[in-house]
């Protein structure tokens, strides 16, 4: 009897753990509530968002190049013999006609001084026949001497007039040869390097020249652009919409900046290359400090049309689906987010250029992506607000 009453409880030690139970029970019904709904409520999540309005876009091709001189000339002998002197400084700028190299010229000297006694000796015998031709003609006339002897002079006198002026030209050729002793710049421009030195031969008909000048101020920057995608502005131009721009021409160069001045197109090829398919296009550049030198590659950015009626999105805030449809994501008129698809095949800058799916007045989600969901509702406010995190009072129990 005694272990009875100590196994079996009061009636106020079962009232007592009924009541401790059901208030467990109601604990963990309130928490599940809570899970079941996803935790305490943490209010409408507020996003940012830019209003859409239709712009032009530029239609921008990146194209390799190689930058050449817009002018060049090769610094090459008219004549034969050993280079005395260099009269430049290696990497100057130099002037057109100024005296680049000094070859030796006796031998020239000697050639032109040889062609004036000539010239002289030609002229006194061209003074002598001619007097002779002239007493000739009144006695020919009066038949004191015979015909034939005044025609024979004259002839002599004429024989003797173009001896003078055979041996004039060869000596303008000997006094051209002294002059080209001097070796002048034929163009204004920087030179290079020197291929010879001093006492090296000079030949008229060597293969490598003297030196080179280029004009680097301006440059030019030769384009490739495949024939095909020409052809496909060309048709993406005709269309409602599309206008041909002033063709403007960004550089990128190696290190990844761009080039300050902005350059303007040339021209075009009017065929394509047959074994690459390419099309070259010309570009002028000002190149004031010489920073652009030539057979440097680089990247251009040609501004080749422009398009009308389309939308700059961020491309933060454009998204892919599975299939890669692009999707933005906007503030529907019942304030919940919406889902849109969109047609966006380009870039500009850090905007997408969608051409179609959006409209004048559309809001685009910017900000805040993370915390929106299609179909939810959202707290929209203008993009560059501050943006709030959502707050709210847990619900009890």
């Amino acid at each position: 009897m005694a272990f009875e009453s100590l196994q079996r409880p009061s009636p106020r030690g079962a009232i007592t753990a009924f009541l401790s139970i059901a208030a467990l029970l109601t604990l963990a019904g309130c928490g599940a509530s809570k899970d079941a709904k996803g935790g305490p409520d943490r209010g409408t999540p507020q996003v940012g968002y830019r209003v859409m309005q239709p712009t032009t876009a530029p239609i921008v091709a990146e194209l390799p190049g190689r930058l050449s001189a817009s002018r060049s000339a090769e610094v090459r002998p008219q004549i034969t013999g050993i280079i005395q002197a260099r009269l430049f400084t290696e990497g100057a700028l130099v002037r057109a006609g100024q005296p680049l190299y000094r070859i030796d010229s006796r031998l020239y000297r000697a050639s032109v001084a040889q062609a004036q006694a000539n010239l002289a000796s030609a002229q006194a015998s061209a003074s002598a026949t001619a007097a002779k031709a002239a007493r000739y003609k009144p006695l020919a006339e009066a038949g004191a001497v015979a015909s034939q002897d005044y025609t024979d002079a004259e002839a002599f006198a004429r024989q003797a007039r173009a001896g003078v002026a055979q041996t004039q030209a060869a000596l303008n050729t000997a006094q051209i040869n002294l002059r080209f002793t001097t070796v002048p710049a034929p163009i204004t421009g920087r030179i290079g390097r020197s291929l010879l030195t001093e006492g090296a031969l000079a030949t008229s008909g060597q293969g490598d020249p003297l030196a080179v000048i280029s004009v680097l101020d301006p440059i030019y920057v030769d384009l490739q652009q495949s024939a095909a995608d020409l052809l496909k502005l060309r048709a993406q131009l005709a269309q409602n919409g599309q206008t041909p721009a002033s063709a403007v021409v960004w550089l990128l160069l190696d290190d990844g900046t761009r080039y300050p001045i902005a350059g303007t197109l040339a021209f075009a090829e009017a065929t394509a290359n047959p074994s690459s398919g390419t099309v070259t296009l010309r570009a002028r550049f000002a190149n004031p400090q010489g920073m652009l030198l030539p057979g440097m590659f680089v990247r251009a950015r040609l501004e080749q049309g422009s398009q009308s009626g389309v939308f700059l999105v961020p491309q933060s805030a454009l998204s892919r689906d599975p299939r890669g449809n692009a999707q933005v994501l906007l503030v529907g008129k019942d304030g919940k987010a919406e889902a849109r698809p969109v047609t966006a095949l380009r870039t500009e800058g850090s905007d997408w250029v969608v051409s179609a799916g959006l409209k004048a007045g559309d809001k685009v989600i910017t900000q805040g992506l993370g915390k929106a969901r299609a179909g939810r509702p959202v707290k929209a406010v203008p993009e560059g607000a501050p943006q709030k995190p959502a707050s709210g009072k847990p619900k009890s129990g």
